[in-house]
């Protein structure tokens, strides 16, 4: 893993989280982004080395609408970069760690990702990310 790619948030409602954090920054989002995929809008921020991207539920049925109606908004998941993302599902997977998908799918910002199951990690949420080529 070569550092921290971002830090997810769940939010209900994306456009007032974004006036929050961009208040809290103060710094405007950079990039909105729809993921039909996962069923999320997301809206990404840069401040200095780190991005903070904001999730909200496009679907009642999507994993950030799941998540915020069993533990609320706030933190999500932490996204490490990596420069290899099949090798390293596979060093991963042979260390024991449970993968949420067998397979790297395309997610938000142009990345490959994978999600390693909380109950293998300590209860957080882990994203690998690698730039798509």
């Amino acid at each position: 893993m070569l550092n921290v790619e971002h830090i997810g948030i769940a939010v209900k409602e994306l456009e007032k989280s974004e006036k929050l954090f961009s208040a809290l920054f103060n710094v405007a989002p950079y990039k909105r982004e729809t993921v039909q995929s996962e069923k999320v809008s997301t809206s990404f921020f840069q401040i200095n080395q780190t991005k903070i991207e904001l999730l909200e539920a496009t679907s009642p049925d999507s994993v950030i609408a799941g998540f915020i109606e069993k533990k609320g908004e706030g933190f999500h998941h932490i996204a490490f970069e990596v420069e290899d993302i099949e090798s390293e599902m596979l060093r991963l997977q042979n260390e024991g760690f449970t993968l949420l998908n067998n397979v790297p799918k395309i997610g938000a910002d142009n990345k490959l990702v994978c999600f390693l199951h909380p109950k293998s990690t300590n209860g957080i949420l882990i994203e690998l990310c690698q730039e798509i080529r």
